[in-house]
Protein backbone atom coordinates (compact mmCIF):
# COMPACT_ATOMS: atom_id res chain seq x y z
CA UNK A 1 0.00 0.00 0.00
CA UNK A 2 2.31 2.77 -1.15
CA UNK A 3 -0.60 5.23 -1.30
CA UNK A 4 -1.53 4.52 2.31
CA UNK A 5 2.05 5.07 3.46
CA UNK A 6 2.18 8.38 1.58
CA UNK A 7 -1.05 9.55 3.20
CA UNK A 8 0.25 8.54 6.63
CA UNK A 9 3.50 10.41 6.02
CA UNK A 10 1.62 13.55 4.93
CA UNK A 11 -0.58 13.38 8.04
CA UNK A 12 2.50 13.07 10.28
CA UNK A 13 4.21 16.00 8.53
CA UNK A 14 1.10 18.17 8.88
CA UNK A 15 0.90 17.27 12.58
CA UNK A 16 4.56 18.22 13.07
CA UNK A 17 4.11 21.56 11.32
CA UNK A 18 0.94 22.30 13.29
CA UNK A 19 2.71 21.47 16.56
CA UNK A 20 5.59 23.76 15.60
CA UNK A 21 3.18 26.61 14.86
CA UNK A 22 1.52 26.30 18.25
CA UNK A 23 4.81 26.57 20.16
CA UNK A 24 5.35 29.80 22.01
CA UNK A 25 7.18 32.54 20.12
CA UNK A 26 8.12 34.14 23.43
CA UNK A 27 11.30 32.89 25.05
CA UNK A 28 12.84 33.62 28.42
CA UNK A 29 15.68 35.36 26.58
CA UNK A 30 13.14 37.75 25.03
CA UNK A 31 11.50 38.38 28.41
CA UNK A 32 14.82 39.05 30.13
CA UNK A 33 16.14 41.30 27.35
CA UNK A 34 12.85 43.21 27.23
CA UNK A 35 12.66 43.80 30.98
CA UNK A 36 16.35 44.23 31.92
CA UNK A 37 16.14 48.02 31.35
CA UNK A 38 13.41 48.04 34.05
CA UNK A 39 15.57 46.50 36.78
CA UNK A 40 16.44 49.74 38.57
CA UNK A 41 12.81 50.87 38.61
CA UNK A 42 11.61 47.44 39.78
CA UNK A 43 14.01 47.46 42.73
CA UNK A 44 14.31 51.15 43.66
CA UNK A 45 11.38 52.95 42.05
CA UNK A 46 11.79 56.45 40.68
CA UNK A 47 11.71 57.41 37.02
CA UNK A 48 10.84 54.69 34.50
CA UNK A 49 13.30 54.86 31.60
CA UNK A 50 11.77 55.07 28.11
CA UNK A 51 13.77 52.00 27.11
CA UNK A 52 12.02 50.09 29.90
CA UNK A 53 8.58 50.97 28.52
CA UNK A 54 9.80 50.12 25.02
CA UNK A 55 10.67 46.65 26.30
CA UNK A 56 7.33 46.27 28.10
CA UNK A 57 5.46 47.25 24.94
CA UNK A 58 7.54 44.92 22.77
CA UNK A 59 6.94 42.01 25.12
CA UNK A 60 3.21 42.80 25.24
CA UNK A 61 3.04 42.90 21.44
CA UNK A 62 5.02 39.67 21.03
CA UNK A 63 3.02 37.76 23.65
CA UNK A 64 -0.13 37.68 21.56
CA UNK A 65 -1.28 34.09 22.17
CA UNK A 66 -2.21 32.23 25.34
CA UNK A 67 0.93 30.08 25.04
CA UNK A 68 3.08 33.21 24.61
CA UNK A 69 1.53 34.92 27.63
CA UNK A 70 1.91 31.80 29.77
CA UNK A 71 5.56 31.49 28.75
CA UNK A 72 6.20 35.18 29.50
CA UNK A 73 4.54 34.76 32.89
CA UNK A 74 6.65 31.72 33.79
CA UNK A 75 9.82 33.47 32.62
CA UNK A 76 9.01 36.53 34.73
CA UNK A 77 8.45 34.28 37.75
CA UNK A 78 11.87 32.70 37.21
CA UNK A 79 13.58 36.03 36.58
CA UNK A 80 12.05 37.52 39.72
CA UNK A 81 13.78 34.86 41.81
CA UNK A 82 17.14 35.79 40.26
CA UNK A 83 16.86 39.55 40.85
CA UNK A 84 16.81 40.28 44.57
CA UNK A 85 14.71 43.13 45.88
CA UNK A 86 12.00 43.42 43.24
CA UNK A 87 9.20 45.50 44.71
CA UNK A 88 5.85 44.00 43.76
CA UNK A 89 4.16 47.41 43.92
CA UNK A 90 6.60 48.81 41.37
CA UNK A 91 6.18 45.71 39.20
CA UNK A 92 2.39 45.92 39.30
CA UNK A 93 2.45 49.62 38.39
CA UNK A 94 4.78 49.19 35.41
CA UNK A 95 2.18 48.22 32.77
CA UNK A 96 0.05 51.27 33.60
CA UNK A 97 3.03 53.60 33.56
CA UNK A 98 3.97 52.21 30.14
CA UNK A 99 0.37 52.48 28.84
CA UNK A 100 -0.07 48.72 28.49
CA UNK A 101 -3.34 47.18 29.65
CA UNK A 102 -2.99 43.70 31.10
CA UNK A 103 -6.18 41.73 31.77
CA UNK A 104 -4.58 40.13 34.84
CA UNK A 105 -2.72 41.41 37.90
CA UNK A 106 1.04 41.35 38.35
CA UNK A 107 1.33 39.28 41.48
CA UNK A 108 3.66 36.62 42.89
CA UNK A 109 0.60 34.46 43.56
CA UNK A 110 -0.85 34.66 40.04
CA UNK A 111 -1.22 31.25 38.38
CA UNK A 112 0.53 31.43 34.99
CA UNK A 113 -1.42 28.49 33.63
CA UNK A 114 -4.72 30.43 33.71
Amino acid sequence: MPGGATVALVVVLIALVAARLTESAVTCDLVVSSLTPCETYLTKGGEVPNICCDGVKTLYKDANTTADRQMACRCMEQAATLVPGINIEYASSLPGICNVHLPYPISPTYNCST
